[in-house]
């Protein structure tokens, strides 16, 4: 039988452990990108389902900004750039920003 771990020992690994810190990544509206881009922005990029893809859509046209989703600060930006690029590569001015949760 191997060498038995110390209470103690695993009890302070457990206090250095904690969750990496939570993103919003949300979309703004403006009045010239389409719905039907937001929608496929959704979808693509952020693989949510048509129903999903529509009701947050609606809350960009609607409320102004719609949350997209809550993500780790990598992944967050990976997706923003990748909102931006696409955007711009359809000459939309589609804004995506990340924030603190």
């Amino acid at each position: 039988m191997g060498p038995k771990i110390k209470e103690k020992a695993v009890s302070k690994i457990n206090e250095k452990i904690k969750e990496p810190e939570q993103f919003r990544v949300i979309l703004l509206n403006d009045h010239y990108t389409t719905m039907e881009f937001v929608v496929e922005v959704l979808m693509v990029i952020f693989h949510k389902n048509m129903e999903d893809a529509n009701k947050i859509m609606m809350d960009v046209h609607k409320k102004g900004r719609g949350i997209v989703g809550v993500y780790t600060w990598d992944i967050a930006v990976t997706k923003s750039e990748q909102v931006l690029a696409a955007a711009k590569a359809n000459e939309y001015p589609l804004l995506c920003i990340v924030e603190p949760v």
